[in-house]
């Protein structure tokens, strides 16, 4: 019997360790192709030309692969969704984990459930109809299309993500962490913010990420509510960001335009690894100090 059981647990760590080498495997290729198809593109067109070209013409006479706008955008873009989403969405999952009543709560985790699985096709038609025309009329502007509608559009898609993970990472903080700190004094509010928080900051850390990058490689709803043009980034211009571009050309693209494509799929791919690298760092350097 025993020997049965220890064959049964070395047969099911074989299959996850399997499932693990295949994951791996899928990342390591997709990235190895993305290598091999961007990398003769910005031989090609110049590695400064590329990066830091401010103007993208892919199918004029003298066509001009510059991404520095899509680049820019992307980081604008990102970083304001992050700016008004990870506050809304870090309050939102310590109010459900510490604060909320048991119905509230099942209501709560009900429509960010419904929030996650909405396409993000919907997201950018709504956006369309009701916050491009909003933004036109709030703020007196020729066309509501542009950077702050997808600010707007990619924050509203992040909260599922963020709430989700950083109230199970709240959840798993030790009662006896709370009980101590209300023991000494501390009121309850004190102790979220100030134990229960911090016992939680590589789970709310993580959460962050995912919204980075569900930020970073959103396109279809992006594509619907930017404009869609190769502009420099403005808060109320028309801005294309690195997935849009890929999204919106690639159907008709060859030659080296299709292979400047590839070339900002591995700018965008650079662009997560950097991300998820320097949160790593901050939370190891966190931890160790």
């Amino acid at each position: 019997m025993y020997k049965r059981q220890q064959l049964v647990e070395s047969a099911v760590h074989g299959i996850f360790l399997l499932l693990g080498l295949v994951t791996v495997g899928c990342v390591l290729l997709i990235t190895l192709y993305l290598v091999v198809s961007g990398i003769p593109a910005i031989r090609e067109i110049g590695f400064v030309d590329f990066l830091f070209g401010d103007t993208w013409a892919s199918t004029g006479e003298e066509p001009k692969f510059g991404i520095l706008p899509f680049l820019l955008t992307s980081i604008y873009g990102t970083a304001g969704a992050v700016l008004f989403g990870v506050p809304i969405g870090f309050l939102t999952s310590v109010y459900l984990a510490k604060m909320a009543p048991a119905k509230v709560r099942s209501v709560l985790e009900s429509a960010v459930s419904l929030l996650a699985g909405i396409p993000s096709v919907v997201y950018g038609l709504v956006g369309m109809l009701v916050l491009v025309p909003g933004i036109r009329k709030l703020f007196h502007v020729p066309d509501g299309a542009g950077l702050l509608a997808a600010i707007v559009v990619l924050a509203v898609m992040i909260l599922p993500s963020i709430i989700k993970v950083s109230v199970t990472a709240l959840e798993a903080v030790p009662k006896e962490y709370e009980e101590a700190s209300l023991a000494l004094g501390a009121t309850p509010v004190e102790t979220w913010f100030r134990v229960s928080v911090p016992a939680a900051r590589s789970g709310i850390a993580a959460a962050v990420v995912l919204g980075v990058g569900r930020a970073i490689g959103e396109a279809m709803a992006v594509m619907m509510v930017s404009g869609n043009a190769p502009n420099m980034p403005g808060l109320f211009e028309s801005v294309r960001f690195l997935t849009t571009a890929v999204a919106s050309e690639m159907a008709y693209s060859s030659g080296l335009q299709r292979e400047a494509l590839f070339s900002i799929a591995l700018v965008l791919c650079f662009f997560v690894l950097l991300i998820n690298a320097i949160m790593n760092a901050f939370l190891k350097r966190n931890r160790e100090g």
